[in-house]
């Protein structure tokens, strides 16, 4: 049901309160940091927009009418809900500001994210600042972008090709896939390249369909041979970068995963890495969100502020260490 027009404004209903605890208009003014005139006529405007007589002058100050005692009841209780509400608002405000649920791919959720979280709340407490509270949730980049359009996301981050449509977006960082495999696979020993259309006809070990570097490496692929390419099945489909990592230890076949997540494997020589000839691996790993240009104020823009000043400092994230020995 739409109010009428005779219902006066919240600050109105104020003014009145006040000349009815004061009992005068020059009292109420005070209250108000207004002249005794500016007082007069609100309230005039207040008769006049209500259609009702409520207060008259006297020798004494200012007196309620009968009417204007009822009006001053309905108003005290109006002004309480108000204010209610004008508290929940704020507390919601600055909810907001410390707690925000962020919905992250598993190279950023597992690789990134850690550091970047500890290094914000160490930074808040050397300011003296609340600690932001962020609720995490890792899945696929495919869940991320849902989870954010949806509303069940504050902030998201993904690592797919491109922009996904209808969010905002920002890179935060930059990744790089690498084909990995035991060292005692046949194409650890190999000395020239593995080619692309090789590549796309040998069983993968790989994330589940929805994954952003799943996604990533049959558009890198379908770029590099064409859109009629067709890649093999799965030799194993697995959930997470960390089940993929387990399984090529295993010996269950090749993947491409992030080199982040093999970095270490890489190092010590568990994994070797194979070259991979006309395919560009490198990626970009965004921050999503649904609202303006800029991300939200409060903790979302203090996150990805954060990010943004560790990233423009730190060593470039894209490729493996180099091997033991490595010149």
């Amino acid at each position: 049901m739409t109010l009428s027009a005779r219902m006066p404004e919240l600050l109105a209903l104020e003014v009145l309160l006040a000349v009815a605890r004061t009992g005068s208009l020059s009292a109420a003014a005070r209250e108000f940091g207004l002249t005794q005139q500016a007082v007069s006529a609100r309230m005039a405007a207040l008769e006049a927009q209500t259609g009702v007589r409520l207060a008259v002058r006297t020798t004494r100050g200012t007196d309620l009418t009968p009417a204007g005692v009822v009006v001053a009841q309905w108003a005290d209780r109006l002004v309480s809900v108000a204010q209610e509400v004008d508290a929940g608002l704020a507390s919601l405000r600055e909810g907001t500001r410390s707690r925000i649920r962020v919905s992250a791919s598993l190279t950023v959720a597992e690789q990134l994210l850690p550091s970047w979280l500890v290094s914000l709340q160490a930074d808040a407490q050397r300011h003296g600042q609340p600690p932001v509270q962020v609720v995490l949730e890792a899945t696929n980049s495919d869940r991320v972008i849902e989870q954010v359009r949806s509303g069940g996301a504050d902030l998201g981050f993904v690592e797919g090709p491109g922009v996904p449509s209808g969010l905002r977006s920002r890179i935060v960082a930059h990744d790089e896939l690498v084909l990995v495999v035991p060292p005692d696979h046949r194409w650890a020993r190999r000395a020239s390249r593995i080619a692309a259309d090789e590549l796309c006809e040998t069983p993968l070990v790989t994330r589940e369909a929805g994954s952003g570097t799943r996604e990533f490496l049959t558009t890198a692929l379908r770029q590099a041979l064409g859109g009629g390419m067709r890649q093999a099945p799965p030799a194993l489909e697995l959930s997470t970068t960390a089940a993929v990592r387990a399984a090529v230890l295993a010996g269950a076949g090749p993947a491409v995963i992030s080199s982040l997540a093999v970095s270490d494997d890489l190092w010590l020589g568990r994994l070797r890495q194979v070259a991979v000839a006309g395919l560009d691996l490198r990626r970009e790993l965004r921050a999503v969100w649904t609202s303006g240009r800029t991300p939200p104020a409060g903790a979302v823009r203090a996150l990805l502020t954060h990010i943004g000043t560790l990233t423009a400092h730190a060593a470039p994230t894209t490729g493996p260490l180099p091997s033991p020995g490595a010149g």
